[in-house]
């Protein structure tokens, strides 16, 4: 039972064939079986889920129920759950419990989607392989010597190794698509402003956006059905219907136009990473796509922008823990600048200080205008980039990351090397674009990701298009040996 898909345990749901308080349990107890080896769960909210699960048997049994009523997920520990310790990762909010529920966890409540647990991640989401949480690193399911990518890593391992059906994620520079990719799953990044980010912590709030990480697009488009939406508590929230992201799943993409970037097949990428990629979009031809080289000419640029934009962003929306309202606090301060001081410095970890003292820097007086301001202006020409493209194509493709999961600490030390791991994602963040990644394939036993890249608010397409794909092959549903 653990190996379905949310839809098919939706449907086991309402045939009766399982309980969600029985489906509950059994992944409650995957979990006490792997998390230990995995750490991809900083809290299990057991108690909450079987009372959670109990409640949705309830609404099964008198027909008011949705898709995803009794379905167990997990959240990324960046959603403020009330009641719930909520931790970003970080020591600076391991004793916060929070006093609200995120707008995106509470539409899952409301839907009967059952919470198992908040799922580990970088700190503050600032990473690139779950390294830098303070509750330790996760583990990639298929290689526990290796990272299963970041920040949404504990997200990922979780619905990889089974120990959840689905997760939610964020995504400021890739931390949904590249862990997918690294681990072998679906992920989708909306448009930003599709889904609220009222109740998630902010790291860069120009770049941010939740998305679903599921085994399979059609998966994927029963968790947007409830996550996508208007939210008048979220400035940056888009006032726009939402379509049922199932409805075009089965559509035919004969004739579809997929643009392969030159760009994102240079000498960065791996050989094998190529060859998979390749073999994709064959299978893609094979469905009576079209396919033709385009150019996005600044993609180069793209890497040290996002290093400019989201440090700077992040070191104002982390000015708020100062250890005086909530969070870490110093022990014995002498004074209030002492209080600051080292509340600040024990509370955050090396790589979000490092971010923090970068976007300072580029905010000062006497170096705005060289970095920040000459940052935002190619931050546009990387968007118009996309636009011209869009111009000639229906959906652009390429690798997802530029190798498979690298081992524990091999780039620990090398913070530069570390950001090109989302050489190939940056850019979709930052003109605010839709993009998924899809298993694709394997190399030495490790999951590739091909990623999709689509207009704004074309994630019907992206899922249509993922979709036919996993209709054609079965990489989405292959399974570590460890956890079938």
């Amino acid at each position: 039972m653990h190996t379905k898909t949310i839809a098919q345990l939706s449907a086991a749901l309402r045939s009766g064939e399982i309980s969600s308080v029985e489906l509950t349990t059994l992944f409650l107890a995957r979990i006490k079986q792997h998390n230990p080896a995995l750490n991809c769960y900083i809290s299990i909210t057991e108690a909450q889920a079987l009372e959670a699960a109990a409640t949705a048997d309830r609404r099964l049994k008198e027909g008011d129920a949705t898709p995803l009523t009794g379905i167990p997920i997990a959240h990324k520990d960046i959603f403020c759950t009330e009641g719930v310790k909520t931790t970003c990762g970080s020591k600076m909010l391991d004793n916060f419990i929070a006093p609200y529920e995120s707008t995106c966890t509470a539409k899952f409540a409301a839907a009967g989607a059952v919470m198992l647990g908040k799922s580990n991640m970088d700190e503050f989401a600032m990473g690139s392989s779950n390294e830098t949480s303070y509750y330790g690193a996760v583990k990639n399911p298929w290689d526990q010597g290796r990272v299963p990518g970041g920040s949404s890593g504990g997200s990922v391992a979780a619905v990889a190794a089974r120990l959840a059906p689905a997760a939610t994620g964020t995504d400021t520079g890739g931390s949904i698509r590249q862990p997918a990719a690294l681990c072998g799953l679906t992920g989708l990044k909306p448009t930003y402003g599709r889904v609220s980010r009222y109740g998630m912590i902010a790291f860069a709030s120009s770049l941010d956006q939740a998305g679903p990480v599921t085994y399979s697009a059609e998966d994927a488009a029963l968790l947007m059905n409830v996550m996508a939406g208007f939210d008048e508590r979220d400035s940056t929230s888009v006032e726009r219907e939402v379509p049922d992201y199932t409805a075009e799943l089965t559509n035919s993409i004969e004739g579809l136009k997929i643009g392969l970037p030159k760009e994102y097949f240079d000498g960065g990428l791996d050989d094998s990473i190529a060859r998979v990629i390749e073999s994709a979009i064959q299978a893609y031809e094979a469905l009576g796509a079209v396919v033709k080289e385009i150019s996005l000419p600044n993609t180069a640029l793209a890497v040290p922008t996002y290093y400019v934009v989201a440090p700077a962003e992040c070191s104002t929306n982390l000015s708020r823990f100062d250890g005086v309202r909530f969070g870490h606090r110093c022990d014995d301060p002498k004074d209030l600048f002492d209080l600051y001081t080292r509340s600040r410095g024990e509370g955050f970890g090396a790589e979000v200080k490092r971010r923090i003292m970068i976007g300072t820097y580029v905010l000062s007086a006497g170096y705005y205008d060289a970095y920040y301001l000459k940052a935002q202006k190619i931050r546009r020409l990387i968007s118009e980039d996309f636009r011209a493209a869009f111009e000639t194509v229906d959906v652009i493709m390429g690798p997802t990351a530029p190798s498979t999961a690298f081992k524990l600490g091999e780039k620990a030390d090398d913070p530069v090397t570390m950001y090109l791991s989302d050489i190939y994602t940056i850019a979709v963040n930052m003109a605010g674009l839709p993009a998924a990644s899809i298993p694709a394939g394997f190399v030495d036993g490790l999951p590739v990701g091909l990623q999709v890249i689509g207009n704004y608010f074309e994630e019907s397409r992206l899922l249509n298009v993922a979709h036919q794909y996993q209709q054609a092959t079965d990489w989405h549903l292959q399974v570590p040996a460890e956890f079938q």
